[in-house]
């Protein structure tokens, strides 16, 4: 299963890729997330592997998650037109995802977020959640972007909904 999902978000592409990449940020527009520590490597970075446990109800899901790619390695005074990239492969439970993470300068002060999503599954359940609920991964991607715009631009923190 595959799909994009776009934002745009009205801060300039360099503090959007600055926030994005702080873990001490993830917690804040990140909806579910109960842990992320990184198991080798720095935070962020290519190469690093990381434990990263989420929660959704009651059900509660382990992953590990590598950083496949980040360009440019440093996120300050970024070239004007050069486009961000954050890629990372997410393995769990029956399941293989990878995210590719474009950060696009829209304008001078304004970002364009596109996240292409990948999604295999192995197992007979996994296989049948893949198949009867295509649009809910899809609509769950997009609320992750939608809540770091919230994050990034209004200072919300979904942990606050919640209680």
């Amino acid at each position: 299963m595959k799909y994009t999902n776009s934002i745009e978000i009205a801060l300039p592409r360099e503090q959007v890729a600055q926030l994005l990449a702080n873990p001490a940020h993830l917690p804040k527009w990140l909806r579910g997330l109960v842990e992320h520590e990184p198991v080798s490597g720095i935070h962020g970075e290519l190469g690093t592997k990381s434990r990263v446990v989420m929660q959704s109800g009651k059900q509660t899901m382990e992953l590990s998650e590598t950083v496949t790619r980040r360009e440019p390695a440093d996120l300050h005074n970024i070239p004007p037109g050069t486009i961000v990239h954050f890629d990372r492969e997410v393995v769990g439970p029956g399941m293989w995802s990878v995210a590719r993470d474009r950060l696009i300068e829209a304008g001078p002060d304004t970002t364009l977020w596109e996240q292409d999503s990948e999604f295999r599954f192995s197992g007979l359940m996994m296989r049948l959640v893949g198949l009867l609920m295509p649009r809910t991964f899809h609509k769950q991607s997009q609320q992750h972007l939608e809540d770091f715009k919230a994050f990034a631009e209004q200072g919300k923190d979904v942990r606050e909904e919640a209680s």
